[in-house]
């Protein structure tokens, strides 16, 4: 029998709430990522639960212990435990009753056995129970050994139940460290096949999963293979390789950045980022484009956002990146301030403080208040 250990596996509100489901007489199991990264000597980061009891009895168990239930995809079976510093996912045994690619109608299941089927890939369809032992109903302990991802039954099925299961088989790769040889080929097949599907899939799912790829170690080959099934294409049109490959080069794991040198010359941005996440993208692109220098971007933002701005234009135009004067550049501070120039207010004010700031940066920060006082 296959044990796994761990820090994780002692977590107390855990540990609380499969005993008490168990002394009701249900089954109750660690499931997913916690398992599968415990046998790979991943960190595991979350914890979710796998049971046949249903959800209000999750939830009455859950209040006994004086845990807070919250039911967040009740309707889906998940009650989301709260208790002792800890955050559990709990979530009922279930079979899919129709699927569109996107959404699944479910049942209840008592049948671990209905669980393990419906779920992504063999790696994911591991149970441990309280003291670690592992149920391996599909084949996912000999995939961890062989380092390989593979879907749970028939690839076509699994991703039809969803698309997005295909980007899903990349990122995994990329993000546990297998790499290209760690997909295998009857998925990589399907996934070409059906890629076409994933225009049913939000673009935000979609971008979630990219930038968890994105910011992974075996990266470059994993995407040469997504590239050759055309999911690539079907994610980021017009994405340049070689540049990434370059950038991947100067050792910056940013995914936002890794992502402005894949799409350095993509016209249009497919995938939704945040606020931040958009500004810094929109920044390191235009700055590969333009003469500017990097001390410069550094001063108006910050010696890291100009560090991989020079990456991302090293990367496009395949030089090297000097980036020595950053750190320097970003504590500057311009000479020059508004009561300086009494004789002007308003709009005239504000161009001529521009225009002397753009001389000073232009002269790389050397023209002292004097010399910028008498251009004015």
């Amino acid at each position: 029998m296959t044990q796994v250990s761990g820090i994780w596996l002692e977590d107390k509100a855990a540990q609380a709430l499969l005993g008490a489901l168990d002394a009701e007489g249900y089954e109750a199991y660690f499931v997913g990522g916690c398992v599968r990264n415990a046998l790979l000597h991943l960190p595991v980061k979350d914890i979710d639960i796998a049971t046949n009891a249903r959800p209000q009895a999750v939830i009455k168990a859950a209040k006994a212990l004086g845990f807070k239930p919250v039911p967040t995809g009740i309707d889906h079976g998940t009650v989301t435990v709260v208790g002792n510093g800890s955050v559990l996912e709990v979530t009922s045994f279930r079979k899919d009753v129709e699927t569109d690619g996107r959404h699944a109608v479910v049942a209840f299941s008592d049948s671990l056995q209905d669980d393990a089927a419906r779920r992504d890939f063999r790696m994911n369809a591991l149970y441990a129970d309280r003291s670690g032992a592992v149920t391996d109903p599909t084949g996912g302990l000999a995939d961890i050994a062989a380092r390989k991802i593979c879907f749970v039954g028939a690839p076509d099925e699994r991703i039809r139940e969803d698309y997005l299961r295909i980007v899903r088989l990349f990122r995994f790769a990329a993000q546990l460290g297998f790499g290209a040889q760690g997909i295998d080929p009857r998925a990589a097949e399907a996934s070409a096949r059906l890629s076409y599907g994933l225009r049913h899939i939000s673009i935000e799912r979609q971008t979630a999963e990219m930038l968890k790829l994105l910011g992974s170690g075996a990266l470059l080959g994993t995407l040469d293979v997504m590239h050759d099934t055309g999911v690539l294409a079907r994610i980021l049109s017009g994405a340049s390789l070689p540049v990434l490959r370059r950038f991947v080069g100067f050792d910056e794991r940013d995914p936002v950045a890794r992502l402005a040198a894949l799409a350095i010359y993509s016209s249009k941005m497919p995938l939704r980022l945040s606020k931040k996440e958009q500004r810094l993208f929109e920044t390191l692109r235009r700055f590969a484009w333009s003469t500017q220098s990097g001390e410069a971007l550094a001063y108006q933002t910050d010696a890291a956002t100009a560090r991989k701005a020079l990456f991302v234009r090293a990367a496009l135009m395949g030089g090297a990146a000097d980036v020595s004067g950053l750190e320097a550049a970003a504590g500057q501070r311009f000479p020059l301030v508004a009561k300086d120039l009494p004789h002007l207010s308003g709009q005239a004010l504000g161009d001529a403080l521009r225009r002397a700031e753009a001389a000073w940066l232009a002269s790389g920060f050397t023209l002292s208040r004097t010399e910028l006082l008498d251009e004015e």
